[in-house]
This record gives C-alpha cells, structure tokens and sequence, in this order.
C-alpha cells in the first residue's frame, strides 16, 4: 500500500486545529504547507469546522485568504450553515456579510468584464435553449426535453401575491416569461391599464396563440428575448407600473442584466417583482441572493422588502412525471421592489 502524501497529516492536523479553534496551531500549520481548503469526512473543510467552533480569528482568516463561502459539503451545506447550525448566529450573520459583499464584488467585475465574445456566447446558449422542445404535460407542467419542469401550477398561489403586488396601481403592466400563463391570468383577472408579455420560446408562443391570447382586448405580446424586446420598448419610450419577470435557463448574471434596464421602462412609484427560485435547497445561500438583489436594486432607486409566504409542495404527486424537484421549503420570500427614481 502506497503511504499517503506527507501533507496529509499536515491537513488532519489542520482540521482537528479548526476544530477546537486552536488559532495558534492552525496558522503554524497553514505556515508549514497545510492546505487551507483540506476536505475531511463527509466533505468538511476547516472553514466548516473553524465555523462550527465559532472560531471567528480562523474563519475571518480563511474568507480572507479567499477561501470560498460557497464551498459544501457532501450534503450540500455550506460553513454559514454549520455556524447557524451550532447557535453561533452572530459568526452566521458575519459570514452572510462576507457572502453578500463577495458576490456583489463578483457581480460588479463579472458585468464589467463582459465583451462581445461572451454575449455572443451567452447569445449561443440561449438559441439552444429555444431550439430545444417544450411540451404542455396535462395543465399542471410545462416540461423541457429532458424532463425538467419550466413551470407547474403548484406555483399559483405565489403568482396571486405576485400579481397582487405588481397590479397594486392598476397601471401599465409587464410580464417576462409566459409559461403557463399563470400569473397572466392574475393579471387579466385584475383589469390593468394595459397587459405587455414577453415570450421567447416559439412553442410557448404557439400555445398561446391556441389559448387565444393574441385576440384578449388590452394584451400586447412581444415575441423575442427580453434582451432584444426591451431596447426597443426603452427607445419607443414604454413605461410600466408594474414588471415581473420569470424566465427559464438563466442565472442571476441575466437578471443583473435585467435589473440595469429597469429604471428605463419603469415609472416612479411603480413595483417590480421577480420568482425568486435562487437557490432554494440551501437557505443560506438564498438568503444572501435575496440580500444581493436588495443591496444592488437599492442602489438603481428601489426599495426593496420580503414578504413570506407559506407554500405546501411537499407532496410526491406534484412532482410525478419531473426529472428533478426544483422546490424543497415550506417558506416563499416574494419581493416587492418600489421604484423610487434614480
């Protein structure tokens, strides 16, 4: 049997240091060649450990030397989470500061960054994505070709609130991302000034025309990517009171892009408001996203609050017939976010 690396008792040595937040050992050890981000049993690093431990000299250190907070474990949970999970809730809220600032830093240089080749990139993925089939499974699913859910109607409560928050004005209204045509239909139900919709998808497209959308009095649809539909709207001078947006396939990155362009097609006064789907089987991750939108929406003039919600998607039969869950909480954070003006 060949014996392990010299190092490994280094990086055991490291951990157990982590884990009875003995600072002074474990930065000797870090200074002798331990690796910082030295996995154990079941995936833990010695930020988890120093995190469990309540060792804030360590983990201060360890986020400092960019350690990612991100990193779990083979359960999927993250050093904030074993500091939350030990009772150590003034080291869980440092370590979310940390995760918040981390990933608007992240945000600003990976937006700042962009040049042609990743739009063209990003341009590439997103006509795969359109290509690609999506089918109406009965009226509870719309799937994608791999059997992933787009959308279900377990989610019609949480359009309500939504649609009650974006049509508070009875305005100008715009949804991105029809779907199923849930939170459409809240909208209608709700008699707005005027109805805009963006679908990308042409299967989608086809399904609402078979539903008759195009023929509903008040209802404006826009067939195209939100990328290349809202210039055009921004340069034709639209306005909305109210702007919900619930797109498939796209990570936060695309909103960041989304939440720029608002202040040019928003009014004063009026609510925007977003599926907030970001990360929801890790709820310390989710809750530094919904800080993240809050402190970057914030600085484009809005404010920004977070009701909760009970949802109840608990049961095996909603999620017949899908490849993967994509909803695991009882709890639904649904943000209103008032444009106040640049």
């Amino acid at each position: 049997m060949t014996p392990p690396p010299p190092n490994d008792a280094l990086d055991d040595a490291l951990r157990t240091a982590a884990r009875d937040a003995d600072a002074d050992a474990f930065f000797a050890l870090i200074a002798r060649g331990a690796d910082p981000t030295t996995r154990g049993e079941n995936g833990v690093t010695a930020l988890m450990l120093a995190a469990s431990a309540d060792c804030s000299t360590i983990v201060d250190a360890l986020l400092s030397a960019g350690v990612p907070w991100f990193d779990v474990d083979d359960d999927g949970d993250c050093a904030g989470q074993y500091a939350s999970g030990y009772g150590h809730a003034e080291l869980a809220r440092a370590m979310m500061d940390f995760a918040v600032r981390d990933e608007i830093a992240r945000g600003k240089a990976t937006l700042a960054a962009r040049r042609d080749a990743d739009a063209e990139a990003e341009d590439a993925e997103s006509a795969k994505y359109l290509a690609t089939k999506v089918t109406y499974d009965g009226d509870d699913k719309l799937l994608d070709e791999e059997g992933d859910a787009v959308m279900m109607t377990w989610e019609a409560p949480l359009m309500e609130a939504h649609a009650d928050v974006i049509c508070a004005a009875k305005g100008r209204v715009l949804n991105v991302g029809f779907g199923m045509g849930v939170v459409d239909g809240c909208v209608r139900a709700r008699r707005t000034s005027g109805h805009t919709i963006i679908e990308a998808h042409p299967d989608v497209r086809a399904h609402m025309t078979r539903q008759g959308w195009d023929d509903v009095p008040g209802v404006s649809i826009e067939f195209g990517r939100w990328q290349d539909v809202l210039p055009k709207l921004i340069k034709r001078g639209v306005k909305f009171d109210g702007v919900f947006f619930d797109t498939y396939g796209e990570d936060y990155d695309a909103m960041r892009i989304f939440h720029a362009m608002l202040p040019k097609i928003m009014n004063v006064g009026g609510v925007y408001s977003y599926f907030n789907g970001m990360c929801p089987d890790n709820i310390f991750f989710h809750m530094v996203y919904n800080r993240v939108a809050e402190e970057e929406l914030r600085a484009k003039g809005f404010k920004v609050t977070f009701d909760v919600v009970a949802v109840d998607a608990s049961a095996d039969d909603i999620w017949k017939g899908v490849k993967r869950r994509y909803w695991w909480g009882d709890k639904y954070f649904l943000p209103t976010c008032v444009y106040e003006g640049a």
